[in-house]
């Protein structure tokens, strides 16, 4: 097991530990409350202790709050990243696969992935792209739009646990 680095969350009041970790899972601070007031004991020092609670208490969300959690993802290559308006960890995320350097055949042909993807869904496309490169994940979308709802929702929660996993491991 691994110990964080920066912070020890048993040690943490409510507050600090909700700030802290309320980006672990995008924009939806409710994950990190609800994983604290469940208890945390020196255990949940370990990143892999913390990963698993954090991870059940998304699970045991309802459907409509795991949806807007979807939801609170931003396109990969999307008019966010464009602009500037991306979490860090997403901005991060995104330039360590590559996605700011695509081409701009490469940039519509993740605009257009995005579309007929959220089209076919309604909700974006979720992937955890660290140690993946702008070709992998657009090599994924194209095999994952032909998914049907159900195998993509269970997919994006997947992989929403495997992002958190992520930012939880660079604390």
């Amino acid at each position: 097991m691994t110990l964080f680095k920066t912070c020890k969350p048993s040690q943490m009041t409510k507050a600090e530990f909700v700030e802290t970790f309320a980006d672990i899972y995008e924009h939806s601070p409710w994950v990190a409350e609800r994983t604290f007031d469940k208890g945390l004991d020196s255990s949940f020092d370990q990143i892999e202790k913390l990963h698993t609670a954090m991870s059940q208490t998304m699970l045991d969300a309802d459907p409509q709050e795991q949806l807007d959690l979807i939801n609170a993802h931003p396109d990969l290559a999307g008019k966010a990243a464009v602009n500037g308006e991306l979490t860090a960890a997403s901005t991060s995320e995104q330039a360590g696969a590559g996605i700011s350097q695509c081409t701009p055949e490469e940039f519509a042909q993740f605009t257009d992935f995005n579309e007929r993807y959220k089209a076919r869904f309604e909700f974006p496309f979720i992937m955890a792209v660290k140690g993946a490169n702008r070709h992998q994940i657009l090599a994924s979308f194209a095999e994952r739009i032909h998914n049907d709802k159900e195998t993509e929702f269970a997919t994006a929660i997947a992989q929403i646990n495997k992002i958190a996993s992520f930012r939880l491991q660079d604390m």
